[in-house]
Protein backbone atom coordinates (compact mmCIF):
# COMPACT_ATOMS: atom_id res chain seq x y z
CA UNK A 1 0.00 0.00 0.00
CA UNK A 2 1.20 3.74 -0.89
CA UNK A 3 2.13 6.06 1.43
CA UNK A 4 -0.70 8.34 0.00
CA UNK A 5 -2.94 5.31 0.71
CA UNK A 6 -2.49 4.92 4.09
CA UNK A 7 -2.67 8.64 4.88
CA UNK A 8 -6.10 9.09 2.79
CA UNK A 9 -7.70 5.79 4.85
CA UNK A 10 -11.00 6.96 6.07
CA UNK A 11 -11.86 8.13 9.64
CA UNK A 12 -14.57 6.19 11.68
CA UNK A 13 -16.48 9.65 12.38
CA UNK A 14 -16.18 12.97 11.68
CA UNK A 15 -12.27 14.66 12.46
CA UNK A 16 -13.63 17.31 14.84
CA UNK A 17 -15.32 14.35 16.37
CA UNK A 18 -12.42 11.63 16.73
CA UNK A 19 -10.45 12.51 19.42
CA UNK A 20 -13.26 11.28 21.97
CA UNK A 21 -12.11 7.65 21.15
CA UNK A 22 -15.96 6.36 21.72
CA UNK A 23 -19.04 6.60 19.17
CA UNK A 24 -20.39 10.45 19.42
CA UNK A 25 -23.73 10.68 20.48
CA UNK A 26 -26.71 12.33 18.64
CA UNK A 27 -26.16 15.63 20.47
CA UNK A 28 -22.58 15.75 19.03
CA UNK A 29 -23.39 14.96 15.83
CA UNK A 30 -26.30 17.25 14.86
CA UNK A 31 -24.62 19.79 17.34
CA UNK A 32 -20.97 20.59 17.52
CA UNK A 33 -19.15 22.08 14.93
CA UNK A 34 -21.53 23.22 12.65
CA UNK A 35 -20.38 27.21 12.28
CA UNK A 36 -18.52 27.72 8.68
CA UNK A 37 -18.61 31.51 9.78
CA UNK A 38 -16.12 30.93 12.37
CA UNK A 39 -13.73 29.57 9.56
CA UNK A 40 -12.29 33.14 8.91
CA UNK A 41 -12.14 35.13 11.60
CA UNK A 42 -11.88 38.53 9.40
CA UNK A 43 -14.37 37.02 6.75
CA UNK A 44 -17.27 35.20 8.66
CA UNK A 45 -19.72 35.20 5.12
CA UNK A 46 -18.61 34.63 1.57
CA UNK A 47 -18.17 36.98 0.22
CA UNK A 48 -16.30 40.89 -0.09
CA UNK A 49 -14.23 41.08 3.67
CA UNK A 50 -14.95 45.16 3.03
CA UNK A 51 -19.00 44.06 3.28
CA UNK A 52 -21.15 45.04 6.53
CA UNK A 53 -21.86 42.10 7.27
CA UNK A 54 -18.24 40.57 7.58
CA UNK A 55 -17.30 44.15 9.54
CA UNK A 56 -20.38 43.89 11.98
CA UNK A 57 -19.19 40.08 12.71
CA UNK A 58 -15.41 41.21 13.20
CA UNK A 59 -16.69 43.95 15.97
CA UNK A 60 -18.92 42.25 17.56
CA UNK A 61 -18.51 38.15 17.81
CA UNK A 62 -14.79 38.05 16.94
CA UNK A 63 -14.11 41.67 18.35
CA UNK A 64 -15.69 40.57 21.43
CA UNK A 65 -13.85 41.04 24.46
CA UNK A 66 -14.41 37.75 25.92
CA UNK A 67 -12.78 35.13 24.50
CA UNK A 68 -12.00 30.94 24.36
CA UNK A 69 -9.78 28.96 22.86
CA UNK A 70 -11.98 26.30 21.71
CA UNK A 71 -15.69 27.57 21.46
CA UNK A 72 -16.82 24.17 19.67
CA UNK A 73 -15.79 22.54 23.60
CA UNK A 74 -19.39 23.98 24.88
CA UNK A 75 -21.80 21.46 25.55
CA UNK A 76 -25.53 22.24 26.70
CA UNK A 77 -25.96 20.27 30.10
CA UNK A 78 -29.75 18.67 28.21
CA UNK A 79 -27.89 17.68 25.13
CA UNK A 80 -31.06 19.10 23.24
CA UNK A 81 -31.38 18.70 19.77
CA UNK A 82 -34.53 19.46 17.36
CA UNK A 83 -36.31 16.00 17.59
CA UNK A 84 -35.64 15.78 21.40
CA UNK A 85 -36.84 19.39 22.23
CA UNK A 86 -39.74 18.65 20.02
CA UNK A 87 -40.62 15.35 21.95
CA UNK A 88 -40.46 17.62 25.21
CA UNK A 89 -42.16 20.50 24.07
CA UNK A 90 -45.44 18.01 23.22
CA UNK A 91 -45.29 16.94 26.41
CA UNK A 92 -45.71 20.51 27.53
CA UNK A 93 -47.97 21.14 25.14
CA UNK A 94 -50.65 18.28 25.55
CA UNK A 95 -50.23 19.79 29.17
CA UNK A 96 -51.28 23.31 28.58
CA UNK A 97 -53.98 22.17 26.37
CA UNK A 98 -55.65 20.17 29.18
CA UNK A 99 -55.46 22.56 31.58
CA UNK A 100 -57.24 25.43 29.02
CA UNK A 101 -60.13 22.44 28.43
CA UNK A 102 -60.51 21.69 32.25
CA UNK A 103 -60.23 25.46 33.14
CA UNK A 104 -62.71 26.54 30.31
CA UNK A 105 -65.10 23.46 31.31
CA UNK A 106 -65.09 24.67 34.67
CA UNK A 107 -66.20 28.28 33.63
CA UNK A 108 -63.11 29.50 35.38
CA UNK A 109 -62.75 33.08 34.00
CA UNK A 110 -66.72 33.93 34.71
CA UNK A 111 -65.61 33.33 38.43
CA UNK A 112 -62.76 35.56 38.87
CA UNK A 113 -62.43 38.82 41.24
CA UNK A 114 -62.83 42.15 39.30
CA UNK A 115 -60.23 43.25 40.67
CA UNK A 116 -57.70 40.68 39.72
CA UNK A 117 -59.68 40.97 36.28
CA UNK A 118 -58.63 44.01 35.97
CA UNK A 119 -55.12 43.00 37.31
CA UNK A 120 -54.77 40.27 34.42
CA UNK A 121 -55.66 43.34 31.69
CA UNK A 122 -52.27 44.83 33.15
CA UNK A 123 -49.85 42.60 34.08
CA UNK A 124 -50.37 39.16 32.30
CA UNK A 125 -51.85 40.18 29.01
CA UNK A 126 -49.27 43.01 28.10
CA UNK A 127 -46.46 40.51 29.11
CA UNK A 128 -46.65 39.12 25.05
CA UNK A 129 -44.73 42.03 24.09
CA UNK A 130 -41.88 41.54 26.62
CA UNK A 131 -41.79 37.87 25.45
CA UNK A 132 -41.41 38.81 21.22
CA UNK A 133 -38.54 41.18 22.82
CA UNK A 134 -37.17 38.04 24.18
CA UNK A 135 -37.83 36.07 21.44
CA UNK A 136 -35.99 38.58 19.14
CA UNK A 137 -32.52 38.81 21.46
CA UNK A 138 -32.40 35.28 21.62
CA UNK A 139 -32.88 34.69 18.25
CA UNK A 140 -29.68 37.86 17.73
CA UNK A 141 -27.56 35.70 19.91
CA UNK A 142 -28.53 32.58 17.80
CA UNK A 143 -27.36 34.25 15.00
CA UNK A 144 -24.03 35.49 16.17
CA UNK A 145 -22.73 33.19 18.69
CA UNK A 146 -19.04 31.74 18.58
CA UNK A 147 -20.33 28.43 18.37
CA UNK A 148 -23.05 26.08 17.05
CA UNK A 149 -23.68 24.46 20.50
CA UNK A 150 -24.17 27.69 21.70
CA UNK A 151 -26.71 29.05 19.26
CA UNK A 152 -28.83 25.87 20.05
CA UNK A 153 -29.56 26.84 22.97
CA UNK A 154 -30.20 30.66 22.38
CA UNK A 155 -32.38 28.98 19.62
CA UNK A 156 -34.41 27.12 21.88
CA UNK A 157 -34.71 29.76 24.20
CA UNK A 158 -36.39 32.05 21.20
CA UNK A 159 -39.38 29.28 20.57
CA UNK A 160 -39.90 28.69 24.11
CA UNK A 161 -40.43 32.46 24.33
CA UNK A 162 -42.38 32.39 21.29
CA UNK A 163 -44.79 29.69 22.38
CA UNK A 164 -45.44 31.03 25.42
CA UNK A 165 -46.50 34.48 23.58
CA UNK A 166 -48.76 32.49 21.61
CA UNK A 167 -50.23 30.79 24.99
CA UNK A 168 -50.67 34.47 26.48
CA UNK A 169 -52.33 35.84 23.06
CA UNK A 170 -54.76 32.69 23.22
CA UNK A 171 -55.64 33.38 27.23
CA UNK A 172 -55.98 37.52 25.84
CA UNK A 173 -58.82 35.73 23.59
CA UNK A 174 -60.68 34.07 26.07
CA UNK A 175 -60.50 36.71 28.55
CA UNK A 176 -62.23 38.86 26.16
CA UNK A 177 -64.75 37.06 25.46
CA UNK A 178 -65.90 36.66 28.95
CA UNK A 179 -64.90 39.99 30.11
CA UNK A 180 -64.93 42.33 27.43
CA UNK A 181 -65.47 45.64 29.13
CA UNK A 182 -61.46 45.43 30.17
CA UNK A 183 -59.54 46.25 27.21
CA UNK A 184 -58.38 43.17 26.57
CA UNK A 185 -57.15 42.56 22.85
CA UNK A 186 -57.46 46.49 22.14
CA UNK A 187 -55.41 47.81 25.15
CA UNK A 188 -52.26 45.62 25.88
CA UNK A 189 -49.91 47.65 23.11
CA UNK A 190 -50.84 51.12 25.02
CA UNK A 191 -50.56 49.44 28.25
CA UNK A 192 -47.35 48.20 27.38
CA UNK A 193 -45.88 51.91 26.08
CA UNK A 194 -47.37 53.50 28.97
CA UNK A 195 -48.34 51.75 32.13
CA UNK A 196 -45.39 53.28 34.68
CA UNK A 197 -45.19 49.50 35.95
CA UNK A 198 -43.46 48.42 32.73
CA UNK A 199 -41.26 50.73 31.54
CA UNK A 200 -38.72 49.21 33.91
CA UNK A 201 -39.04 46.09 31.42
CA UNK A 202 -39.47 48.30 28.15
CA UNK A 203 -36.19 50.20 29.00
CA UNK A 204 -34.10 47.07 29.73
CA UNK A 205 -35.58 45.14 26.42
CA UNK A 206 -34.84 48.32 24.56
CA UNK A 207 -31.36 48.71 25.69
CA UNK A 208 -30.76 45.00 25.62
CA UNK A 209 -31.55 45.06 21.99
CA UNK A 210 -29.02 47.02 20.98
CA UNK A 211 -26.30 45.23 22.89
CA UNK A 212 -24.57 44.62 19.83
CA UNK A 213 -21.76 42.34 21.10
CA UNK A 214 -22.46 38.53 21.06
CA UNK A 215 -21.71 38.58 25.07
CA UNK A 216 -23.02 41.73 26.51
CA UNK A 217 -26.34 40.35 25.27
CA UNK A 218 -26.35 36.90 26.47
CA UNK A 219 -25.00 38.75 30.24
CA UNK A 220 -28.16 41.09 29.64
CA UNK A 221 -30.78 38.42 28.58
CA UNK A 222 -30.07 35.72 30.26
CA UNK A 223 -28.59 36.84 33.42
CA UNK A 224 -30.18 39.89 34.19
CA UNK A 225 -33.93 40.73 31.82
CA UNK A 226 -35.12 37.12 31.72
CA UNK A 227 -34.11 36.12 35.77
CA UNK A 228 -35.93 39.68 36.18
CA UNK A 229 -38.87 38.57 33.94
CA UNK A 230 -38.95 34.91 35.39
CA UNK A 231 -39.13 35.95 39.37
CA UNK A 232 -41.58 38.89 38.89
CA UNK A 233 -43.67 38.11 36.21
CA UNK A 234 -44.13 34.73 36.34
CA UNK A 235 -43.16 33.38 39.91
CA UNK A 236 -44.45 36.62 41.91
CA UNK A 237 -47.64 36.87 39.46
CA UNK A 238 -48.59 33.46 39.81
CA UNK A 239 -48.35 33.97 43.42
CA UNK A 240 -50.47 36.84 43.23
CA UNK A 241 -52.58 34.76 41.17
CA UNK A 242 -53.30 32.00 43.89
CA UNK A 243 -53.87 34.44 45.95
CA UNK A 244 -57.09 36.15 44.01
CA UNK A 245 -57.99 31.89 43.24
CA UNK A 246 -56.76 32.06 39.59
CA UNK A 247 -55.17 28.76 40.16
CA UNK A 248 -55.40 28.41 36.19
CA UNK A 249 -52.63 30.89 36.00
CA UNK A 250 -50.40 29.79 39.16
CA UNK A 251 -50.85 26.41 36.68
CA UNK A 252 -49.41 28.24 33.69
CA UNK A 253 -46.97 30.29 35.38
CA UNK A 254 -45.59 27.10 36.72
CA UNK A 255 -45.32 25.69 33.35
CA UNK A 256 -43.43 27.87 31.79
CA UNK A 257 -40.76 28.09 34.49
CA UNK A 258 -39.96 24.18 33.35
CA UNK A 259 -38.79 26.19 30.48
CA UNK A 260 -36.96 29.13 32.46
CA UNK A 261 -35.51 26.18 34.31
CA UNK A 262 -33.79 24.76 31.11
CA UNK A 263 -32.56 28.43 30.38
CA UNK A 264 -30.55 28.63 33.70
CA UNK A 265 -28.80 25.41 33.18
CA UNK A 266 -27.51 25.97 29.94
CA UNK A 267 -26.83 30.13 31.08
CA UNK A 268 -24.75 28.36 33.92
CA UNK A 269 -22.99 25.71 31.82
CA UNK A 270 -21.72 28.66 29.74
CA UNK A 271 -20.62 31.30 32.17
CA UNK A 272 -18.32 28.47 34.21
CA UNK A 273 -17.33 27.78 30.66
CA UNK A 274 -15.96 31.80 30.23
CA UNK A 275 -14.48 31.34 33.19
CA UNK A 276 -11.96 28.90 32.13
CA UNK A 277 -10.81 31.67 30.40
CA UNK A 278 -9.69 33.62 34.04
CA UNK A 279 -9.37 37.32 31.60
CA UNK A 280 -13.11 37.07 30.60
CA UNK A 281 -13.90 37.03 34.69
CA UNK A 282 -13.76 40.68 35.08
CA UNK A 283 -15.31 41.82 32.08
CA UNK A 284 -18.29 39.21 32.72
CA UNK A 285 -18.23 41.36 36.42
CA UNK A 286 -18.68 44.62 34.97
CA UNK A 287 -21.12 43.42 32.40
CA UNK A 288 -23.23 42.38 35.06
CA UNK A 289 -22.84 45.55 36.97
CA UNK A 290 -23.81 47.66 34.18
CA UNK A 291 -26.97 45.66 33.60
CA UNK A 292 -28.36 44.35 37.22
CA UNK A 293 -29.74 48.12 38.08
CA UNK A 294 -32.13 48.57 34.92
CA UNK A 295 -32.75 44.66 36.03
CA UNK A 296 -33.71 45.80 39.78
CA UNK A 297 -35.54 48.85 38.56
CA UNK A 298 -37.58 47.12 36.35
CA UNK A 299 -38.46 44.12 38.75
CA UNK A 300 -39.50 47.29 41.69
CA UNK A 301 -41.55 48.56 39.07
CA UNK A 302 -43.49 45.72 37.81
CA UNK A 303 -44.17 44.31 41.56
CA UNK A 304 -45.39 47.96 42.82
CA UNK A 305 -48.58 46.91 40.56
CA UNK A 306 -49.10 43.64 42.03
CA UNK A 307 -51.97 43.55 43.97
CA UNK A 308 -52.06 41.99 47.65
CA UNK A 309 -47.73 41.38 47.35
CA UNK A 310 -45.79 43.20 50.07
CA UNK A 311 -42.68 41.64 49.51
CA UNK A 312 -42.78 40.63 46.14
CA UNK A 313 -39.96 42.97 44.39
CA UNK A 314 -37.71 42.02 47.59
CA UNK A 315 -38.48 38.24 46.98
CA UNK A 316 -37.91 38.11 43.62
CA UNK A 317 -35.00 40.24 43.33
CA UNK A 318 -33.12 38.06 46.15
CA UNK A 319 -33.73 34.96 43.98
CA UNK A 320 -32.35 36.88 41.30
CA UNK A 321 -29.00 37.64 42.89
CA UNK A 322 -28.65 34.41 44.00
CA UNK A 323 -28.32 32.89 40.46
CA UNK A 324 -26.02 35.36 39.82
CA UNK A 325 -24.43 34.41 42.79
CA UNK A 326 -24.26 31.05 42.77
CA UNK A 327 -22.18 31.27 39.46
CA UNK A 328 -19.64 33.54 40.92
CA UNK A 329 -20.71 36.67 39.41
CA UNK A 330 -21.28 40.31 40.89
CA UNK A 331 -25.09 40.12 41.56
Amino acid sequence: MSETAQKLKPLKTWSHLSKNRRRPSEYEIVSVGLHFSTNDPDCAWEQDAGTFMNQWYRDYREGSPVNHEDWDTFRDPDELVYRTYNIIQDGQENYVDGLIKEFDDLEHDQGLQTEWVDALSKLYTPGRYILHGLQMASVYLAKMAPASTITNCATFQAADSLRWLSHIAYRTKQLSLVWPDYGFVDNEKHIWENAPHWQGFRELLEKALIAYDWCETFVAINLVLKPAFDEACLRQLGHAARRFDDSFLGFLTDAQAVDSQRSRRWTSSLVQFLQQNEANQDVLDGWVEKWVPLGDQAIDMFCAALPDSPSAADDAKRDCWSFRAGLGLSA
